[in-house]
């Protein structure tokens, strides 16, 4: 078809200038940058032209028309464009555009003018299709003060091509951000650029205040690169938590449904000209359920062991998630409260023994199936929807087909909430926004809860439980697998889970939960 309304083209006949219009209508509407700039006066520039256009704007789609054709004489002509820009959900652009045609010596040719595909566009202008955000919503803490800031972070990447000596480099890195990233040493950033396999890595990511003091010894060293870039960070440097990704889902899934959108006409030395679209209107701030100064004494109470060990807190009465927090050797595992199952060894003879009670037969003959769908009943396995955050609370042993139960340090803090509850917990980050699940339990009776909640009583008295004694009001439970300990426990209006990985001593994950309840008691500064 082209090819056929392409010789027309060069045909001398008034009508052949009409077909020649409809052909350039439809190689925009291919986005044919090449075809389309062919059938003009001066293909060269067209061609530049109508590509920035496509580039800048990326449309899902695009209908130019021709809505009007006048011969002039036999050698000119004037039309009009209708055309219809769509840029998906919903964001739609429409104008009219004129244009004139002559006929040169090569036949019939549309006379440039950018103008004839957008309007105004000569010149040096050019077009571009962005997203408008109105100014970001607050973040805050539980106590309405601001958790989390958009803030200009600078980036120290170590460029391979950039570096002559890769340790001479790595090691002059390390110490010179050693003061506010100890953890980062020549050896760990030699192991990054090995696996990178020739490519940039970001070595360190420095808020102004601290860039500000290092940047004299970190721009000289070979290899470095630092770029600026905006980021939603900790308002308060000391709390760190695998949580604060969940929130910048949150925050970042707030402003995607407020954006607004523009197409903006561009020319060097002039602020745009918006031709379409509407400015995003601001979110609601984003209020989260997080504690700062529980999450501070969690984070105090898990540094106190050398092995990988987190914390969870949550609200028995709201869902809310209150605190959580790993330490460095956790975190080199990930975000394990969240997303690692451990065997709960020892926990499943706390559900063996509501089991037995809930279905009136001694706890020796109770089923491993059983005790596993009570276990669910209280929030493991349980299929969550909870805005932000990627969590599992526990292995699903029904489908494993194990018969052993592996619970996340998040699933048993829920566990700990729902025995305090009287139900299934529904947790949650953000107030308004509790989890959704698919899952239909059934409620436990009032008297096998009552249950659980004496044994938790009574797992204070344990011997590996002493460190808690000196704490009214505290019921938990000590458990073990192995050399690994957890350790749940609800006082009040707070549940909490412990887990310490490879534990030395059966008291340490009482121990920590001490810890915790002791830094809960201090003011914060």
């Amino acid at each position: 078809m082209i090819a056929v309304l392409g010789s027309c083209a060069l045909g001398d006949r008034a009508d052949d200038a009409e077909a020649l219009v409809e052909h350039f209508t439809e190689s925009l509407d291919d986005q044919d940058v090449g075809g389309a700039a062919s059938l003009t006066s001066y293909p060269n520039a067209a061609s530049a032209s109508i590509q920035q256009m496509f580039d800048g704007l990326h449309p899902q789609d695009v209908d130019y028309k021709l809505s009007q054709f006048i011969t002039l004489d036999d050698e000119s002509g004037f039309f009009s464009l209708d055309v219809a820009w769509d840029f998906g959900k919903e964001r739609k652009w429409e104008y009219n555009v004129q244009g004139s045609v002559r006929k040169l010596a090569v036949g019939w040719r549309i006379q440039w003018d950018p103008s004839v595909v957008v309007p105004d566009l000569g010149h040096g202008r050019t077009v571009n299709f962005v997203r408008t955000d109105a100014p970001p919503p607050r973040v805050l803490n539980s106590a309405g003060e601001d958790l989390m800031t958009e803030q200009a972070i600078n980036a120290v990447t170590l460029d391979p091509a950039r570096m002559p000596d890769p340790v001479a480099t790595t090691t002059a890195v390390s110490k010179a951000i050693e003061s506010v990233a100890p953890l980062i040493t020549s050896q760990t950033l030699m192991q990054e650029l090995v696996v990178a396999q020739g490519q940039p890595i970001t070595a360190v990511r420095l808020r102004d205040a601290d860039f500000e003091i290092l940047e004299p010894d970190l721009t000289p060293i070979p290899g470095v690169v630092v770029e600026k870039e905006q980021k939603l960070i900790s308002a308060d440097r000391r709390i760190v938590s695998p949580m604060l990704d969940a929130v910048r889902n949150v925050w970042q899934a707030n402003r995607d449904a407020t954006a607004g959108w523009a197409v903006q006409l561009l020319q060097p030395g002039q602020a745009p000209t918006q031709l379409a679209g509407f400015q995003g209107p601001a979110g609601p701030d984003v209020q989260t359920t997080l504690d700062a100064n529980l999450q501070l004494a969690a984070e105090d109470a898990v540094v106190s062991v050398g092995t990988p060990a987190a914390i969870v807190a949550l609200s028995p009465s709201s869902g809310g998630i209150l605190a959580v927090a790993q330490n460095s050797y956790a975190n080199d595992e990930g975000p394990i409260a969240f997303t690692d199952a451990y065997p709960a060894g020892s926990g499943i003879d706390t559900f063996k023994q509501a089991a037995a009670l809930e279905q009136r037969v001694p706890v020796g003959e109770v089923k491993a199936d059983d005790a596993l769908d009570l276990a669910g009943r209280l929030g493991l396995g349980v299929d969550y929807s909870i805005p932000g955050l990627e969590e599992v609370t526990a292995n699903n042993p029904q489908l494993g087909g194990s018969g052993k139960l592996a619970a996340t340090p998040f699933g048993m803090a829920v566990v700990a909430a729902s025995i305090a509850r009287g139900g299934l917990a529904m947790p949650m980050i953000t107030v308004g926004q509790p989890a959704t699940t698919p899952t239909q339990m059934a409620p436990l009776r009032p008297d096998v809860i009552d249950r659980l909640r004496v044994l938790m009583r009574e797992g204070v008295a344990r011997p590996e439980a002493e460190s808690l004694r000196q704490f009214p009001d505290v019921a938990g439970i000590p458990m073990s697998a192995g050399d690994d300990q957890w350790f749940i426990a609800t006082k009040g209006d707070l549940a909490f889970a412990v887990f310490i990985k490879d534990a030395d001593g059966a008291d340490q994950a009482a121990k920590m939960a001490s810890r915790l309840l002791r830094a809960m008691a201090r003011p914060q500064a």
